[in-house]
């Protein structure tokens, strides 16, 4: 008797990413091997529809959902999968690609689905800011700020949020905080605080290098102010994935973050702008999410 088929949903967000001019449909038929899968291809409508669809899948039995997108589609079809029996895939289609860089996942579209005909299956680690569940990273202040920014320039790319991010620089302060964690409290300015469940923002630009998205803990990264001289080393820091040597930025690692800002401060989670906040809670549940690579 022959194995079972893999049943996969695909979830594609065609408004996502620099690339969309692929043909993912003439893809999948070309590259899917139909002795081991079975698949279905539904497209995204309106933000938050991956949510939805994921869910419905899992409910109907597929044993894997690909998200067809960047960070915010594979944001989406995550939190539509948690608690479900259905593993999360990525076929990265988007701008920066965090998540699919961090667990390796080919960013060649026919190499990343050639993948999905005998993926390994793992658990990840979910983090948790005021309500909002991430995969990658999520943040306060100039990261959130220029995600804010990025989202309505226009145009996608590392270019544009070079270029978002350059002229934002000049404009953004630093807000007052208090951070609670591992029973000590600190006071200190916010330029940046990054809490990262995997190494990266995307696009190879290590927020983290050293987090474990499998290890129950978030690396917490502060940036209390950002002078032209440490932009310069914080920026070749995220390059060479050498921040925590450049005396750059602070890094601690906790499960558990209460912050308190003096004044409203934007956050995102997977780099999407969520809202301004002035109290924060950030948690973490480990092995929440299984993934399928």
């Amino acid at each position: 008797m022959s194995p079972a088929k893999l049943r996969i949903c695909f979830i594609l967000n065609p408004n996502s990413g620099t690339n969309r001019r692929q043909d993912v449909p003439a893809l999948l038929a070309q590259h899917l091997d139909p002795a081991l899968v079975d698949y279905e291809l539904q497209l995204t409508q309106y933000a938050g529809h991956a949510e939805t669809l994921a869910r419905e899948a899992a409910l109907t039995s597929f044993r894997v959902v690909v998200a067809v997108g960047g960070d915010g589609t594979v944001n989406e079809v995550g939190r539509g999968l948690l608690g479900s029996r259905a593993a999360l895939g990525i076929l990265p289609r988007g701008s920066g690609n965090g998540l699919a860089r961090h667990l390796r996942v080919p960013l060649s579209l026919p190499a990343a689905i050639k993948r999905l005909n005998a993926p390994d299956f793992q658990r990840i680690d979910v983090g948790e800011i005021n309500g909002r569940r991430f995969f990658c990273t999520a943040g306060l202040g100039f990261d959130a700020h220029v995600s804010k920014c990025f989202a309505a320039a226009g145009t996608r790319g590392l270019a544009t949020y070079v270029r978002v991010a350059l002229r934002e620089y000049r404009r953004f302060r630093p807000v007052p905080v208090n951070v609670a964690f591992n029973n000590q409290t600190l006071e200190t300015g916010c330029y940046v605080l990054a809490f990262a469940n995997a190494a990266q923002y995307g696009n190879n630009a290590y927020i983290a290098p050293l987090a474990d998205i499998r290890d129950g803990l978030l690396d917490l990264c502060l940036i209390d102010a950002l002078p032209l001289g440490r932009a310069v080393r914080v920026g070749i820091g995220l390059a060479l994935g050498d921040l925590p040597t450049s005396g750059a930025a602070v890094f601690h690692t906790s499960r558990q973050i209460q912050v308190h800002a003096a004044a409203p401060l934007g956050f995102h989670v997977d780099g999407d702008y969520v809202e301004d906040a002035q109290d924060f809670n950030i948690g973490l549940e480990p092995l929440a999410l299984e993934v399928a690579i």
